[in-house]
């Protein structure tokens, strides 16, 4: 990786915050900020597909109130905005302008936010690979489908953005582009006006610089005690000793080993845990469900316009459209046996800790990467956190996943944040020495 091909420079939210208290007009220059950030750099990165005007953009600025008062934020082009063309990703919806917002966009409104611009998704937030670029090394993916999101938080454009999750569209990108990424308890952001993909999956994320950014965030949306608190026992986090899905690379082996390190010599404790064999069950139970529900959730689109499918998403629905009511009923009563099983996995632990992926973004923009590591967690409804802050052998970021109980968010995002703030404190003593 060279400089040259870095636009990496995530904002601290938390600074921005204290920086704009109390004066509108820092807020408005804040947010025009963004857009000459976005001026500057999107043409190398493009993460956004619709960006915001600077008069209404600073007026909105200057008028904000509320927690996030003032501040830019990104959203993902697979939420309906009324002030925004909506396009999903796909062509067929080239133009489309909604009446409405998605209730996302709304709770970010009330709560000061100022939207600058739409990111960039996969086509209607499946596989498809995108044009957005890895603000840590242009040659790389941004990941997927929330590219155009990650990036936007990692190369400064917005210190918050939204995504969303059905596989590991937030947790990916997040260890991709290096920033902190939040998928929280299924349902506990509303979906509506979102395109769906999958009902049973379909999630809000959010992404930030760090975890304690990304917990404000998250508080502030779903008016519950989120923010990253140091308080409390050192968490007790287990780590699998083996992975049903697939195996990370030694690549990704060796950053988990280096955040286990950190998390020991801060004082955290670790336990090895072992998955039982229901585990590898939803690995298919999961494309079962997700088939038979997006054969339906874009049945529209499907029917009347499959010409403007990408060959990806075409040959997954057409896969879709084969499978049946019985198989799709097993394939649901398998998750909820797997959920009702669940507290086992956290038997002594706070949370669980793996790889957010299985190595480094990939080169070039083929691929949006492997979205393994996080599937069976988004079909469990378990909260999850991408930790930023290690590097593989190859010089891009690889996070590590805290992952916690359902609706017990709060938690999660404080063991995500020990690990951070351990990382940061080895990374110190490091340089330090």
């Amino acid at each position: 990786m060279t400089t040259a091909q870095s636009f990496y420079r995530p904002l601290s939210a938390h600074a921005l915050l204290e920086r704009t208290a109390n004066d509108p007009r820092e807020r408005s220059r804040l947010v025009l900020e963004s857009l000459a950030r976005i001026e500057e750099i999107d043409a190398d990165v493009r993460a956004m597909t619709a960006v915001a005007s600077r008069e209404s953009a600073a007026q909105n600025a200057l008028a904000a109130q509320g927690p996030l008062a003032g501040m830019p934020i990104a959203v993902k082009d697979i939420f309906e905005t009324g002030d925004f063309v909506t396009s999903y990703g796909s062509p067929i919806y080239e133009g489309h302008r909604p009446k409405a917002d998605a209730a996302i966009v709304t709770l970010l409104k009330r709560n000061g936010g100022v939207i600058v611009g739409k990111t960039v998704t996969s086509e209607f937030a499946y596989m498809a690979p995108t044009v957005t670029r890895n603000p840590c090394d242009s040659g790389r993916t941004a990941g997927g489908s929330s590219s155009g999101s990650a990036a936007a938080v990692a190369a400064g454009i917005a210190p918050f953005a939204i995504g969303s999750q059905t596989g590991g569209s937030t947790i990916r990108p997040a260890s991709f582009c290096g920033v902190a990424g939040f998928k929280p308890t299924f349902d506990m952001l509303p979906t509506v006006g979102m395109k769906c993909f999958s009902w049973s999956f379909d999630t809000v994320g959010l992404f930030a610089a760090g975890v304690r950014d990304v917990a404000y965030f998250a508080q502030v949306l779903t008016g519950r005690p989120l923010a990253a608190e140091a308080h409390g026992e050192a968490p007790v986090f287990g780590v699998p000793e083996s992975y049903p899905w697939t195996e990370p690379s030694a690549n990704a082996s060796n950053v988990l080993d280096s955040a286990i390190r950190a998390i020991e010599h801060s004082g955290g404790r670790i336990r090895r845990v072992r998955f039982d064999s229901w585990m590898a069950d939803l690995i298919a139970a999961h494309d079962t469900i997700q088939s038979y529900e997006a054969w339906q959730a874009l049945g529209f689109e499907y029917d009347r316009y499959r010409g403007q499918l990408s060959p990806m998403l075409f040959a997954f629905l057409a896969r879709a459209s084969k499978v049946d009511a019985a198989s799709y009923a097993n394939a649901c009563a398998s998750m909820t046996r797997a959920k009702a099983r669940l507290a086992e996995l956290f038997d002594g632990v706070t949370a669980l800790l793996t790889p957010s992926a299985p190595d480094e973004a990939p080169d070039g923009l083929a691929s949006t990467g492997d979205p393994s590591f996080n599937r069976n967690w988004t079909l469990l409804g378990c909260p999850c956190v991408n930790v930023p802050g290690l590097r593989g052998t190859r010089g891009a970021p690889i996070g590590v996943q805290v992952v916690g109980r359902p609706w017990d968010d709060a938690r999660c995002l404080d063991a995500a944040a020990f690990v951070e703030r351990a990382i940061a404190a080895t990374a110190a003593h490091h340089a330090a020495a």
